[in-house]
């Protein structure tokens, strides 16, 4: 490796002292099923850091469906959608995704980071403008880096920061607001009625990014519009399949030439090998569950509010969260690793957010529910939550005196 590069590289030491520490909180290694408990070196933990709302990541019918699939078309498609990687599932895929989305047509890619980088980059030219919350995911922002589109950004959820950018831009300018609909590190719902509102007096068109919504608000689970009763006002809706849907994968929802517009233009669409035959049937059969059993739907939302209860009760800082995303602001990157450390060797897995991906002082313990978790597994977690950082608060106190 050239000098300059491997200068780079080995002057990063962030993990590593970390590591040192013995505080490191990533890539931990899970040696079963992504389930409400998991096992991690041979011991029990219970998961309180998934994305699987619904808990169907372990669900026999879907596990059925997907080994089904490999035996009928094996275990890729050897190419992308564009040329050889088009089965006549991802069709039957895209078919059921536009009606639970209410949306003309749909289409599939890889995954939902893929839909963002590919949809963001592909539709807006020099003279247009990407508009974007602060707080949106990072797959927003890596496609607006794409994108010959200048970018702006506004306050997260700051209305007035919104409308004062827009009142500044071109009204000859086409303008694209993308946002995220459940904020995937603070949990609350984007402001989409004043947006709508907003984007109307200004001529902008609107998408939503519903990886975190899709099987937690809307009709049956539907997203954010929906949600709202917003569905014709928005002009596209993605997806994912990696969290409430049990799988790998992504979409976009939309008219049906603006659908057609993406399959020849999103690069990461056509330059990519196309979602394997096994996790698009685990995309359908968790379509199937979700439309038949609404009551997970208003499970995972008594174990939300329980546990808001519980953590507020304890005295805890959950922000403005409204979802099954709850965040235990620590405020301090170090204390935050270490009450993470401590629920880990207490059995309890939670994710640690720290900067640069927040300020320090807005460094947090991501706490997210799944409609399987029950209310004794809950109560235990917000215990030893407390407990946890009752100690390093102690130990601040001690080091300070």
């Amino acid at each position: 490796m050239r000098k300059k590069l491997s200068d780079r590289v080995e002057s990063f030491k962030d993990a590593i002292a970390i590591k040192e520490r013995g505080l490191y909180p990533y890539f931990r290694s899970i040696e079963s099923a992504q389930d409400t408990e998991v096992i991690i070196d041979g011991k029990k933990v219970l998961m309180f850091g998934s994305n699987s709302y619904l808990g169907l990541t372990n669900h026999p019918k879907i596990k059925e469906a997907s080994k089904a699939a490999i035996d009928v078309y094996g275990t890729g498609c050897a190419g992308s959608r564009f040329l050889n990687g088009t089965l006549d599932i991802h069709l039957e895929l895209e078919e059921r995704l536009a009606r639970y989305v209410d949306k003309e047509a749909a289409v599939l890619f890889s995954t939902g980071f893929q839909v963002n980088l590919g949809v963001i980059s592909c539709l807006l030219d020099r003279n247009d403008y990407l508009i974007l919350d602060e707080s949106n995911h990072a797959s927003i922002i890596d496609g607006s880096r794409l994108s010959f589109a200048r970018t702006i950004k506004y306050g997260h959820n700051d209305m007035d920061d919104l409308r004062k950018k827009l009142s500044r831009l071109p009204e000859s300018a086409a303008k694209l607001l993308v946002v995220d609909g459940i904020f995937s590190m603070e949990g609350d719902l984007v402001k989409l009625p004043e947006i709508v509102e907003i984007a109307e007096e200004f001529g902008v068109n609107i998408m939503v990014d519903d990886a975190h919504s899709l099987g937690v608000i809307g009709n049956k689970g539907s997203g954010t519009a929906s949600h709202f009763n917003l569905n014709d006002d928005v002009d596209l809706i993605m997806g994912t399949f990696s969290k409430s849907l049990a799988s790998l994968g992504g979409f976009v929802a939309g008219t049906k030439e603006t659908i057609e517009f993406i399959k020849h233009r999103a690069r990461s669409l056509m330059f990519s090998a196309s979602m394997p035959p096994s996790s698009v049937a685990s995309v359908i059969a968790a379509l199937d569950i979700i439309e038949s059993e609404p009551e997970r739907i208003e499970t995972l939302w008594k174990n939300t509010h329980h546990a808001t209860k519980l953590l507020l009760e304890a005295g805890f800082d959950i922000g403005h969260s409204e979802s099954p995303i709850i965040p235990i602001y620590i405020r301090d990157n170090d204390k935050t690793f270490k009450v993470t450390n401590i629920l880990h060797n207490n059995g309890i897995f939670v994710n640690p957010v720290v900067s640069p991906a927040v300020a320090s002082t807005d460094s947090l313990i991501r706490f997210s529910l799944m409609a399987t978790h029950t209310f004794k597994q809950i109560e235990e977690a917000v215990e030893k939550i407390s407990a946890a950082y009752k100690i390093v608060q102690e130990e601040t106190v001690n080091i300070t005196l």
